[in-house]
């Protein structure tokens, strides 16, 4: 037994690409392709991963809608729209800020198509000719034969039961999300002016599905119960979906909504709350905080968004110093990852958000020519943002007391038993079935297929990883996962260009000119 698990793990290294943890290229082109092992649908010819194929071509609401594509949430056959959304959102993001580097990579057509794979899907989850919508589709699972069930273990090319998408009437943080996610790739696709608008006018409906537009007031509870993405509120997403459509139209109303005062002050946006320092699929805060901020440091708005924008951009310079290891808003294990999940299990999808708000905001302060920020009354350089980025990034990458790649596929050790239905089971034209594969979760040999470029959920709270393939705490990656590691990624990625492009974001923003300060009050002795 033992002679055959060497060969199994020495077979799963062949071919791969062995290199430092310094390594950031390697590492993107790695992680871009975990993208590609989640594709549901019809594949593309040029998918690339050997072991995949056209998987649930049937789904979809009977004949009123269809939903085939998309992306597979973690390593189940399960699609969730909110999750999603969000790794739109912040793949987007990367590629607004960072185009000229994937270009110069050669990463950037591809990095686009898995950005339109998810934002078409999600097109297709509300009806998007039309000019307002009662209901989005929150998942796609499988019913009575629920493929994101631990005891039904097959691959998604084997699904051949029925699934139906789950529809939601009053999921304001769900819709906020997905508009978040239209309204930010139509500035990617701003060169493709048709399916850009089409875009902007999906993001448009969402937001307003989202909020349920009274006047000046904005409705709505809290999105009902999901099996697995439960947003504990609504309002972070109000002031995300919010800042991308203005940024996506120019559309002043956008811009006067995230910096009223009502709502900030109804959402508790500014108190000081450590959660509020992490960026995450639930917790949208830090994010927007930041892509606010950065409207104040290039555009310089005056009266009367100033005093809001500057709110904003005093939260993401506290932000940045609770990232620092002099404080102590977070603790960090004896190998030096930070706990911004407060020691729970799958850490490092909030640690590779973190290292990419950090990378970019040092970039941000570098194009206005800044050498640093205050955190009260000290004065830090941008090198402090970037060293906390790469020591947190490499950490992930193998420079951790397990000598380690979370990344499957870097290094020549990284995880073998990564908890996914489709690399787990072979790819030998038998088909398993629910029960049949369940003796591939269960074994101790490593998976037959390598899933390159996944980031798995991480280790424990004291460094410690259990590379079992059931434990799904330690070995399961996802969208948001790996979206977060490529945005960090490329952010951190060094070569020529350098920095961020400062002009991109800012397409459809006209012009600004503010209107003068109200005069003050007469004096009244």
């Amino acid at each position: 037994m033992i002679i055959v698990l060497v060969k199994i793990a020495q077979r799963n290294h062949h071919h791969l690409h062995s290199s430092s943890p310094h390594n950031y290229t390697t590492a993107l082109h790695q992680a871009l392709l975990f993208f590609n092992a989640q594709r549901s649908g019809k594949l593309p010819k040029d998918n690339n991963v050997s072991w995949r194929g056209d998987s649930c071509l049937a789904d979809g609401n009977s004949n009123t809608k269809t939903l085939v594509g998309g992306y597979y949430d973690a390593g189940d056959a399960s699609k969730f729209s909110f999750p999603a959304s969000f790794a739109m959102t912040m793949l987007s993001w990367s590629v607004i800020e960072y185009s000229a580097k994937y270009e110069a990579l050669g990463e950037l057509d591809h990095v686009k198509g898995i950005i339109k794979w998810g934002t078409d899907y999600l097109l297709n989850t509300f009806n998007s000719s039309v000019h307002s919508i009662a209901n989005v589709v929150a998942d796609v699972r499988g019913g009575d034969h629920d493929a994101n069930s631990h005891d039904c273990w097959i691959r998604p090319e084997d699904i051949d039961h029925p699934r139906t998408g789950q529809e939601c009437y009053n999921c304001p943080a769900l819709a906020a999300e997905m508009a978040s996610a239209l309204a930010s790739a139509s500035i990617v696709f701003k060169d493709n002016i048709k399916y850009s608008q089409k875009l902007v006018h999906g993001a448009d409906l969402l937001f307003k599905f989202a909020t349920k537009q009274q006047g000046a007031k904005y409705a709505g509870g809290a999105d009902p119960s999901s099996p697995l993405y439960n947003s504990t509120g609504f309002w972070d997403e109000f002031l995300w979906g919010g800042s991308w459509l203005y940024l996506a139209t120019g559309n002043l109303s956008y811009l006067q909504l995230v910096t009223n005062p009502d709502l900030v002050g109804h959402e508790r946006a500014l108190w000081t709350d450590p959660d509020n320092r992490v960026l995450s699929w639930d917790n949208k805060h830090a994010g927007a905080f930041l892509l606010l901020s950065r409207l104040r440091l290039f555009l310089s708005y005056g009266y009367p968004y100033e005093q809001m924008l500057k709110k904003f951009h005093s939260q993401t310079e506290d932000t940045m110093c609770s990232y620092l290891p002099v404080f102590s808003s977070f603790r960090r294990t004896k190998g030096g990852l930070i706990q911004l999940n407060h020691g729970r299990p799958k850490p490092l999808q909030y640690v590779v958000y973190a290292a990419f708000l950090a990378q970019l905001y040092s970039d941000y302060i570098d194009a206005i020519s800044a050498p640093g920020w205050y955190c009260g009354p000290t004065f830090y350089s941008n090198v402090e943002l970037r060293r906390f980025a790469r020591t947190q990034i490499d950490y992930i990458l193998g420079k951790n007391p397990q000598g380690i790649s979370y990344v499957v596929g870097f290094s020549e050790h990284f995880p073998q038993h990564v908890h996914h239905r489709g690399a787990s089971i072979p790819h030998n034209k038998i088909k398993y079935g629910c029960k049949g594969g369940l003796k591939w979760r269960n074994t101790r040999t490593p998976n037959p297929n390598t899933i390159v470029g996944a980031m798995v959920a991480g280790p424990d709270k004291h460094d410690n990883f259990q590379d079992v393939r059931f434990n799904y705490n330690y070995t399961e990656p996802s969208l948001v996962g790996n979206a977060g590691l490529v945005a960090a990624l490329v952010a951190l990625s060094s070569g020529t260009p350098a920095g961020i492009d400062k002009n991109s974001m800012f397409y459809a923003v006209p012009p600004l000119t503010s209107p003068p300060p109200p005069p003050p009050s007469p004096w009244i002795p």
